[in-house]
């Protein structure tokens, strides 16, 4: 059944252009993204070996190691010539470092609201919208999806709550209002499911938003497994076995079209849902990792590291290949005579001969590899410096830090990652800012909690993530209090939310 759109408000959104970008994302962009997730979760896949016909597993990073490393010619039907392969990732470690530099520990969205009350409301309305849609896990999800395609969206879902009934009047009771507002979710749109209808006048702004993905079917009888007849004579096992066997995984194509005044939902093809937009704005947040000029897409972690990767694993395979050749010695045996029994040449035997000349000489073993040591270490030097992120991150400390205090210390030796997450952190911040804006924005149009647009802005408090003296923090916090620094900012600073209530 073909798609029918309807008029997007003088969006030019036609059935054959949606079409033709479902067609341009599925063939064009898809697969690269697919490519930085391989790379980075590096799983196992289970391909058919041509020449045994046998499912052999491998991991994904295998696809850039050489011919010669996967594919060795046969030149010799009576030997092997697999070589042996190893995969070091080291891409997913250096991603997980950066979230964890960006959002080890929870973050603090402060209102800009000129009275104090307000400022706590609202700050309680985002804590629970927040924590509805999963909280700092959530957020973590987000920037470790970022990190690897580029960018990431996120779409604040209102079917739910504009739906649900709300009483005449705005609730005085701000229980009340939360609990409306839990109403409202965050969902995460990775790319690889979304499509975004760029205008032609501004790549920062959208016209449309087209979410599209095939998934496993859940109806009743969409299995793909031959039913077995309780009747049939032959032995049940058998029955199940073949089952199992031919059975295949159904799949359906969900498409979502999205835009400041509509929304539609087609499955396979077919319209299941057709209602206007009540926000009368376009319900998405884009944020990118890294800000690439003028392109919507922003740039991912993963895409620089995959040749130092393949480079990486290349070399870590031949050097296994060496060792295990050069690893153990050969003897020699020269000028033993006919009359000497023939045996294996191996320590700890003797032989005797009555030709003066003889020997046994031994040779082989692992001899020293400067090079190739040198040439892996630098490998891992540039994809240290193409991540910005080395291995102190990650706890492995190879020399001494030096006489500096602690604190110090790190931050020198963490500079380039440090300066990556504060770049992460102003993009992912101005987004988190633009996603709160939207929230109290849908609270003020269902009348659930009136706003202006003054109040809507939000400021996103990150905590430093280095290791603090407390005393020092506190003395400091102290400091900045006697300046006149606003005490909510403070507390942010330190990790509190101006909403925590005293412990006594």
């Amino acid at each position: 059944m073909p798609y029918a759109l309807t008029p997007f408000n003088a969006v030019p959104l036609t059935e054959s252009r949606l079409r033709g970008l479902i067609d341009a994302h599925t063939h064009e962009s898809l697969p690269r993204l697919q490519r930085f997730w391989r790379y980075y979760r590096n799983p196992t896949i289970r391909d058919r070996d041509p020449r045994t016909g046998q499912s052999t597993p491998r991991l994904a990073q295998e696809d850039g190691l050489p011919r010669r490393l996967t594919s060795p010619p046969i030149t010799d039907d009576r030997q092997s010539n697999d070589r042996e392969v190893v995969i070091e990732n080291d891409i997913a470690w250096r991603l997980h470092a950066l979230v964890d530099f960006m959002l080890g520990q929870p973050i603090t969205m402060l209102s800009s609201a000129p009275d104090a009350e307000r400022r706590t409301q609202i700050q309680r309305i985002l804590d629970a919208v927040l924590e509805n849609s999963g909280g700092m896990a959530l957020l973590q999800d987000a920037a470790q999806i970022a990190s690897i395609y580029g960018s990431v969206d996120f779409l604040l879902r209102t079917e739910d709550f504009f739906s649900a009934p709300v009483p005449n009047e705005a609730p005085n009771d701000i229980d009340e209002v939360i609990a409306i507002a839990s109403r409202l979710r965050i969902e995460i749109i990775e790319p690889p499911r979304a499509i975004p209808v760029v205008s032609a006048n501004d790549y920062r702004e959208l016209d449309a938003y087209v979410i599209h993905f095939e998934r496993q079917s859940t109806e009743t009888g969409g299995t793909g497994v031959p039913p077995v007849h309780p009747t049939t004579n032959f032995n049940l096992l058998r029955a199940l076995r073949t089952r199992l066997n031919t059975r295949t995984t159904p799949t359906s194509t969900t498409t979502e079209v999205i835009s400041a005044h509509h929304h539609q939902r087609y499955d396979n093809d077919t319209l299941v849902h057709d209602a206007p937009n009540p926000l009368g704005v376009l319900p998405v947040v884009h944020i990118q990792n890294l800000s690439q000029p003028f392109h919507y897409d922003g740039l991912s972690d993963v895409e620089p590291l995959i040749p130092l990767q393949d480079e990486l694993n290349t070399r870590l395979s031949d050097r296994a290949h060496r060792v295990t050749l050069q690893s153990f010695k050969l003897y020699l045996a020269k000028g033993l005579d006919d009359e000497t029994p023939v045996r294996a040449v191996t320590p700890g035997q003797v032989w005797t001969t009555s030709n003066p000349d003889a020997a046994i000489e031994s040779f082989g073993g692992d001899a020293a590899s400067p090079s190739e040591d040198n040439h892996i270490q630098q490998i891992r030097e540039a994809m240290d410096k193409a991540s910005a992120v080395n291995p102190i991150a990650a706890g492995v400390l190879r020399a001494k830090v030096g006489q500096l205090s602690s604190e110090n210390a790190l931050r020198i030796t963490l500079l380039g990652t440090l300066a990556k997450t504060q770049r992460k952190q102003l993009a992912f911040g101005r987004g988190l800012a633009q996603l709160a804006s939207l929230i109290l924005y849908a609270l003020d149009m269902r009348g659930v909690y009136r706003t202006d647009p003054a109040e809507r802005t939000v400021t996103v408090q990150w905590p430093n993530p280095l290791p603090r003296n407390e005393a020092d923090v506190l003395d400091a916090a102290q400091k900045k209090l006697n300046l006149g620094v606003p005490r909510d900012r403070i507390l942010a600073e330190l990790g509190y939310a101006p909403n925590d209530e005293a412990v006594t």
